[in-house]
């Protein structure tokens, strides 16, 4: 069972970047994944969460109208589409999956984010 989260790196303020974050070893399908983010010396924080089905979205309100989280279960993966983003967006951004049906509940390594003139 592993989530890999990719495509995270430097950007100016302003910018844009997309998180993916890919599964295996068990099908997404059957799990509502999130995005968190933690900054240095903060907690990690919850960004956004996406069903199991990608019908229902949630946010933070520090990223709504800035963040899309979707999803592709065919892919087996689910992503962050990140705009106009600012130096407070500055973390290491995880990918949680959880199970629907049971207490099951995976983290990704991370991958960073750097928001940056």
């Amino acid at each position: 069972v592993q989530l890999v989260e990719s495509g995270g790196g430097l950007v100016q303020p302003g910018g844009s970047l997309r998180l993916s974050c890919a599964a295996s070893g068990f099908s997404a399908s059957w799990y509502h994944m999130s995005w968190y983010r933690q900054a240095p010396g903060k907690e990690r924080e919850l960004v956004a969460t996406i069903s199991s089905g990608g019908g229902s979205t949630n946010y933070a309100d520090s990223v709504k109208g800035r963040f899309t989280i979707s999803r592709d279960n065919a892919k087996n993966t689910v992503y962050l589409q990140m705009n106009s983003l600012k130096p407070e967006d500055t973390a290491v951004y995880y990918c949680k999956a959880f199970a629907v049906y049971s207490s099951d509940t995976y983290w990704g390594q991370g991958t960073q984010v750097t928001v940056s003139s």
